[in-house]
């Protein structure tokens, strides 16, 4: 099964960064016509794809609930004019307590909701770099549960960008059943030199999961932020499938979940765990 990946250099324009999405998707359905375009196609895009950056008010202007929320419409409706399933990187979701959620939406090829999953960890970090604070939480509102979604790919476990610390919920999510995982990321350039691939990789090894990492890369809103990229597809031994370091576009694999059952059989680690699985704190 193929699947694509989006790195993108997403801004506060959310008409500019819905216009980039669907020119890539366009161009990615010209590639289509080139394979089997009738089989089912798995999009994976960056945290913050359509609202990066800017004012908690606009957070704010933006989110609505499952059923009222704007930018969940126009990505919906991108997943089903281009006959894709859509992890859909992240928008904002009103909380019940005036925050919003940073929410994650599987989107099926008619665009239909398959599952969500708001972010649970959040980014309250001093970073060596021009923001150099990071304050997710006086916007964002943690979330309160995993999520492991079937499709036609396989069962698809879905992180955002700074879960990818957390090996605790990647091992919950392996065992309610993932065998691939999706980690939509705004990795900053600092940490992401220092961390990202050698995390990706080991989450992955632990898993013994499909790992698909879409990232944000490069200079957004006028230089205030600045984020690593190399969106990444590895492979359940650890392997680097496919990336893209530099630069907006697409990054393309194909992969098949028979690999990850193959290696969990010969190497049977969640069997040989004898430490007791990890519960989601209230």
């Amino acid at each position: 099964m193929r699947i694509s990946l989006l790195q993108c250099q997403s801004s506060r324009d959310v008409s500019a960064n819905l216009l980039f999405i669907e020119s890539q998707l366009e161009e990615l359905t010209r590639q289509r016509l080139q394979w089997d375009k009738d089989a089912p196609h798995l999009v994976v895009l960056p945290e913050c794809s359509l609202l990066f950056g800017g004012h908690e008010s606009q957070q704010l202007a933006y989110a609505g609930d499952s059923h009222l929320s704007p930018l969940k419409s126009a990505l919906s409706a991108l997943a089903a004019r281009y006959c894709v399933y859509m992890v859909a990187g992240t928008i904002p979701a009103l909380a019940e307590d005036g925050r919003v959620y940073s929410r994650c939406y599987l989107f099926d090829d008619k665009g239909d909701t398959l599952g969500q999953y708001d972010k649970l960890h959040l980014f309250d970090v001093d970073v060596a770099d021009g923001t150099k604070l990071y304050r997710e939480s006086e916007t964002f509102c943690p979330g309160n549960h995993i999520s492991v979604i079937d499709t036609p790919f396989g069962k698809i476990g879905l992180t955002i960008c700074y879960d990818l610390r957390f090996p605790d919920l990647f091992r919950a999510l392996r065992l309610a059943g993932a065998e691939i995982i999706t980690v939509p990321s705004a990795f900053t350039k600092v940490t992401g030199e220092a961390h990202w691939q050698v995390l990706l990789q080991a989450r992955a090894i632990e898993t013994q999961c499909f790992i698909l990492a879409a990232a944000q890369w490069g200079a957004h809103n006028e230089g205030s932020r600045e984020t690593w990229g190399q969106s990444m597809v590895i492979g359940p031994w650890g392997e680097v499938i496919a990336e893209q370091k530099t630069g907006t576009g697409w990054v393309h694999a194909d992969i098949n979940v028979a690999e990850v059952h193959g290696i969990r059989s010969k190497m049977p680690v969640a069997q040989h765990n004898r430490f007791t699985a990890p519960n989601l704190k209230p």
